[in-house]
């Protein structure tokens, strides 16, 4: 079964062994629906989830076993992990990256096959997809209705319909 990395454990907390976790999305609730998580460190360990409570944009995670400072602080730069049953049933039209990656891109209009999704960028206001063409060169494309016109994920083609001048006017990274 596929590991999937969703954390990493930057900290202890207190004296009691609860650790500090820099969560990597945006759905910091979802170690309130989790039994348990795969601890990878100097070695890796499954570990019980005792209790979750949150401190800023932190959630701070009391495991089994981790009873005081000195084993929450040999978590510490551990990567958090879950498998692949633990993940969340997303609402259509939206998609874990992991899946999106490697997928063939095709304009419908002006450019045709453009080449392969490499990257979802998620840090703007928007996502952007860096599509790697035949060239070796990045084209970035913002993923949205305008431009994104389909996500087959059966035939692992993302349809789009880029305007003319798109990728020729520098929207190449």
């Amino acid at each position: 079964m596929e590991k999937i990395k969703i954390a990493k454990i930057v900290n202890a907390v207190g004296l009691r062994g609860e650790v500090k976790v820099y969560n990597y999305s945006d759905d910091r609730e979802r170690f309130e629906d989790l039994d348990e998580i795969i601890v990878s460190g100097k070695q890796e360990t499954v570990r019980k989830i005792q209790g979750v409570r949150y401190q800023g944009n932190m959630v701070i995670l009391k495991l089994e076993g981790v009873n005081d400072r000195n084993a929450a602080e040999a978590l510490k730069e551990s990567d958090v992990y879950i498998t692949e049953d633990d993940l969340r049933e997303l609402p259509e039209d939206t998609f874990y990256v992991r899946d999106l990656i490697g997928m063939k891109v095709i304009d419908e209009g002006v450019y045709g096959e453009i080449g392969t999704l490499r990257d979802v960028i998620q840090n703007t206001s928007q996502d952007v997809y860096a599509v790697r063409t035949p060239e070796g060169k990045d084209i970035l494309i913002p993923a949205v209705k305008d431009f994104i016109k389909e996500v087959d994920m059966e035939g692992r083609v993302i349809r789009t319909t880029l305007i003319p001048g798109f990728i020729d006017e520098g929207m190449e990274a």
